[in-house]
Order: C-alpha cells, then sequence, then structure tokens
C-alpha cells in the first residue's frame, strides 16, 4: 500500500529518463526488421542443417517481436504512469495546501493531524472556525488523502504487473509478423494495461463507458483489450472476442496449476480404506477441474473455423461458460442468439454441436434475407452462457425440474441481449431463439425491460416462465413456437403456460412441407435439435421456419395446421 511519505518521494521525471531510454532501444530494435528479413537461408542452401538454420531464424525471429512487445509496453505503461503521477502530484500538492490554510498537517501514514485553532482569533470566531475546521475541512481533507492513496496503489500496481509480465517474458505476440507490428502491440497493451475498468454497471453503463472513452484508448484496448473487458456486456463484440482469445492460455495455465496440485494431494494420501473419503473428496473438484480444461479444447476446436467471435469466456463456477458468434455483430443487420437445453455443456461437445447448427441457420437466414428480406448480413450466436441442468442433477436447484437455473441464466441472457443492442450505434434485428429448457431460460430473459430483442422462437418449450407472452418485452405478434410430432416435453407446461396452446404465440409447422418458393421440407420428431429430425436439422421444416424469422421475412414461414 503506498502512503503518502512515498508520493512525497515520487518523482516522474526520473520516468522521462527511463521512457527516453526505452525509445532508443525499441528503435534500435525495431530498425532490425530488415537484417531480419534479409538473414533467412538462401534458397540454394538444402538439407538437415538448412532445416535447422531455419527453424533457428524463425526462433529468433519471434524472440526479437517478443522483445520489442515487452520493451514496447513497458515504454507505453511508464508513460501513462508518468502522467498519472504528475496529476496524483498535483491533487496532493492542493489537498496540503488546503490544510495549512486551515491549520492541519497530512501526516505521511495519510493521517490528519491537528495544527490547533489559527492564532490571533477572537474567542467567538475561534468557535466557529473550528466548527467548520472539524465538520466541514476535516472530513473532506480525510476523503481526498484517501482518494489519493487509492489512485496511487492503483498507479503503482498496474506499472508492478507490465515489469512483471516483461520478466517473467509472459508477453506473448498474438500474430505480430515484424518488429514493427510488435512495437505498435506492446504501445497499445502498456496503454491498456493502465487503464483502469469502470464501475459496475449494466450494459447501457458499459457501452457508455466505452464510447466517450479517446480514440487512441479505444484503438489501445480493441488492440491489445485486457482481460476484464472480454465478458463485459456492452463492448463491442470485436473487442471482447480478442480479449478472450487471448484470455485462453491464461486460464489453460490457471487450470492445469489447479489440477496439478490435486493430483498431488491424492497421490501423497495413503493407501488404504481410510483415505476413500478424502480421495473422493479432491477427486470431485479435480474432475470439475479437468472438464473445464476439455472445455477450453473445445472453444479452441471452435474458434478454429472461420467468422467466429468468441462474446463470452468464463470458467467460474461448477462450468464453463462460452458464447459463440458465426458473423460480426457488430455489423450484421440481423443477430439471433440460441439458448440450449438439458444437458448442454462446453467440455461435452455441444458447443461444437451447436455452433455446426447454427453456421447451417446463417446460411440459410442470409439466404433468405438476400432473396426475400433487405438483404442484410446474418450472426447466429451459440449462447452457453449459464449452466444448463444436467440428467445426473436429479434434486436441488441445478435440476431439470426447477426454474432457478433458467431465471439465473435468463439474468445473465437479458444483459447479453442488451450488450449487443447497446454496443451499436445501429439497431440490429435481434432474434432469441430457445429448445427445451433453453426456451424456459429465453422466456425468462425476455421478461426483463429493454432486451431489444425483436422477436423470439422457442421449439419443444416445457415453459416460459409466464402463462402469456404479452409479459415478454417483445413488439406484439413476435412470438413464435415450433412442435414437432411425438415430442412430450413440449407439452409439459411444467414451467408456466404451454406455447403450443397459449393465446398470442404464433404455431410454426413442423410437419412436412413445400416452402413458398418450392422447396419440399422434412418432418422433425421427437425432442432433439440434431440429427436426422431436429428442430434445426438442414432440410426441415422447423428449421427452415427458424431461419426466415432470424432473417427477419416471418410472413415467409410455414404456419401449423390446426
Amino acid at each position: 500500500m503506498v502512503n503518502i511519505g512515498d508520493l512525497r518521494r515520487w518523482n516522474p521525471d526520473l520516468l522521462d529518463d527511463a521512457i527516453d531510454d526505452l525509445k532508443r532501444e525499441q528503435d534500435r530494435l525495431v530498425g532490425l526488421d530488415d537484417e531480419l528479413a534479409h538473414s533467412g537461408r538462401p534458397k540454394e542452401w538444402q538439407g538437415k542443417a538448412a532445416d535447422s538454420a531455419t527453424a533457428e531464424h524463425r526462433k529468433l525471429g519471434e524472440r526479437l517481436r517478443e522483445l520489442v512487445v515487452e520493451v514496447s509496453t513497458v515504454r507505453s505503461a511508464t508513460i501513462a504512469t508518468a502522467d498519472e503521477i504528475r496529476e496524483i502530484g498535483h491533487e496532493l500538492t492542493e489537498a496540503e495546501a488546503l490544510a495549512h490554510s486551515h491549520h492541519f498537517a497530512i501526516g505521511e501514514d495519510g493521517s490528519i493531524e491537528d495544527l490547533g485553532t489559527p492564532l490571533g482569533l477572537h474567542p467567538d470566531e475561534a468557535e466557529s472556525v473550528n466548527e467548520d475546521r472539524n465538520n466541514r475541512v476535516r472530513p473532506d481533507l480525510a476523503d481526498r488523502v484517501e482518494r489519493i492513496l487509492a489512485r496511487a496503489t492503483d498507479t503503482d500496481r498496474e506499472l508492478a504487473k507490465v515489469l512483471g509480465d516483461a520478466d517473467k517474458d509472459l508477453m506473448d505476440t498474438r500474430g505480430a509478423h515484424n518488429l514493427a507490428e510488435a512495437a505498435a502491440l506492446g504501445d497499445a497493451r502498456g496503454l491498456g494495461e493502465t487503464i483502469e475498468p469502470p464501475p459496475p454497471g449494466d450494459p447501457k453503463q458499459n457501452a457508455e463507458w466505452w464510447k466517450s472513452l479517446p480514440a487512441e484508448t479505444k484503438s489501445a484496448l480493441a488492440t491489445a483489450p485486457p482481460a476484464w473487458l472480454g465478458n463485459m456486456d456492452g463492448i463491442p463484440g470485436a473487442v471482447r472476442n480478442t480479449a478472450n482469445i487471448n484470455r485462453i492460455d491464461d486460464e489453460r495455465a490457471t487450470l492445469q496449476a489447479e489440477a496439478t496440485r490435486l493430483r498431488n494431494e491424492i497421490k501423497a494420501l495413503p493407501n488404504g480404506p481410510g483415505s476413500r473419503g478424502d480421495r473422493a473428496a479432491l477427486r470431485n473438484p479435480l474432475d470439475k477441474v479437468e472438464a473445464k480444461l476439455k472445455s477450453l479444447d473445445q472453444v479452441e476446436k471452435v474458434m478454429a473455423k472461420s467468422d467466429r467471435q468468441l462474446l463470452v469466456l468464463d470458467t467460474s463456477g461448477e462450468r464453463t461458460k462460452a458464447a459463440v458468434s458465426i458473423g460480426n455483430v457488430d455489423t450484421a443487420e440481423h443477430v439471433s442468439v440460441f439458448t440450449p437445453g438439458l444437458n448442454s455443456t462446453v467440455e461435452g461437445g455441444s458447443l461444437d454441436d451447436y455452433d455446426r447448427t447454427a453456421s447451417q441457420l446463417r446460411y440459410d437466414a442470409k439466404h433468405q434475407s438476400t432473396m426475400y428480406g433487405d438483404g442484410g448480413d446474418v450472426a447466429a450466436v451459440t449462447w452457453l452462457g449459464y449452466e444448463a441442468p444436467q440428467l445426473n442433477d436429479s434434486i436441488g436447484e441445478q435440476s431439470v425440474v426447477s426454474s432457478t437455473s433458467a431465471e439465473r441464466g435468463g439474468d445473465k441472457l437479458s444483459d447479453f441481449y442488451r450488450g449487443i443492442n447497446e454496443s451499436r450505434d445501429d439497431d440490429p434485428h435481434l432474434v432469441a431463439l430457445g429448445h427445451s429448457y433453453g426456451s424456459t431460460t429465453t422466456g425468462y430473459a425476455l421478461q426483463h425491460e429493454g432486451t431489444g430483442v425483436d422477436a423470439a422462437v422457442t421449439m419443444g418449450s416445457p415453459g416460459v416462465g409466464t402463462d402469456s407472452p404479452s409479459n415478454f418485452n417483445i413488439p406484439a405478434g413476435q412470438a413464435y413456437n415450433i412442435e414437432s410430432s411425438w415430442d412430450p416435453v413440449a407439452d409439459l407446461r411444467w414451467f408456466g403456460g404451454d406455447p403450443s396452446s397459449t393465446p398470442g404465440f404464433q404455431q410454426l409447422s413442423a410437419d412436412e412441407a413445400v416452402t413458398p418458393d418450392g422447396q419440399r421440407l422434412e418432418a422433425s420428431s421427437g425432442h432433439n435439435t440434431g440429427g436426422p429430425d431436429g428442430y434445426l436439422t438442414d432440410g426441415n421444416t422447423s428449421q427452415y421456419n427458424a431461419s426466415v424469422v432470424a432473417a427477419g421475412v416471418p410472413e415467409r414461414a410455414v404456419r401449423a395446421s390446426d
């Protein structure tokens, strides 16, 4: 913790000297770019020695880029720190001037020392002055000192983190192809590391904070966003994606360290029946950590595909949460958000399966938009941002027969919807899709105000948390429901009214049908989303209906028969 004595000794001019030295070193290293590029092996040189030389040259280039990132990051962070120290110094000078003028002194530990009543005052005047000093000035000084010390401590911590990361070689090059790009990345990272996150807020407040930032700051944060931006609803999707992608390695390292610790504790347990309970007590958290490591593998597998955005990555809690968009949620005219239900997990392969489904839905919706709608682009999001119930969660709040997970998930999902809307300057056509327990979660989300959702489609729903879609905050007439034949879950009415028989829901077909342009469609059957006869299987009527709503042309949907 920084104290006032430390602040009185801080000298930003010394940092200026360090900044100049770092700039010279940065320029010298970047100046090696051409030499590095032309120092590879000659084309005529072949064989094992040549291959070995190429590998070493590649390693040298990567190490030089890492070094440039480190130097540039430290320099950029030091510039911001020097500016911050000067501002803190001005604040301290003002506080000490106020203290002096009212006969107080600020101690090195931040305490406010009373130097006594100013001399030469009439007794009646002295009483009034002392009342003002103790009731107004002293609390004001204490508050100022507290804010100054908090700001100084944050500044000291931020620079210390940057220096520590550089010392431990924790700054990767993140795709920089040459030394100049590495320098630009380091400049952005250094500035980003010194920016304080805003106070906790809702998506609208987060978006307003982002939009209020200077262009240079936004550019730096977009290039090298700190981890806390990744799951902040209201921040542009491209920025969240970069922050979350950059976090994967750090999350993996943390989980691997925890897994190693638990395995070592298990190995250290003595053999015999007496240790079975202790072994089981450690095995359970280890299983969860290993599942989270598998979830990161699944996330990386999906993100290896083109045109993806990682909008949520959260390894806290029982299971990993994630949300992946196919297409750009910052620019697409049509954005659909699909929420799955029972047994959905990131680590179990659900994310990859649903991503393939979302890819086909997006393709079909783009076709509908191009041929019959406004021609706008489509982004399709798979949202696994809540811990969906699992079949083995047979009792308690996590059970599929409890609405608790849906209600909690609905709170998060409503913020996710709002975040997409608030982060943009225009108003996208936003569609909520929910299957099974995910439709229940969607139903709870839509009962929140200001989500910006323009239409909703429920599929195989056991209830949407309300007896009437009039409680959804969406435009009238834009609640749609699809029920396949032989789907027992869709008639349970377990979580509020059954959408298939509740007035206000428009019923769309899941039977064999022919579209208005002559396309023959297959029926879906049962409760699954995928497989040969799932709700979102390519070529099925139910999938077609979801795609036309997502594209903003619901008039082309095939209506259900009575």
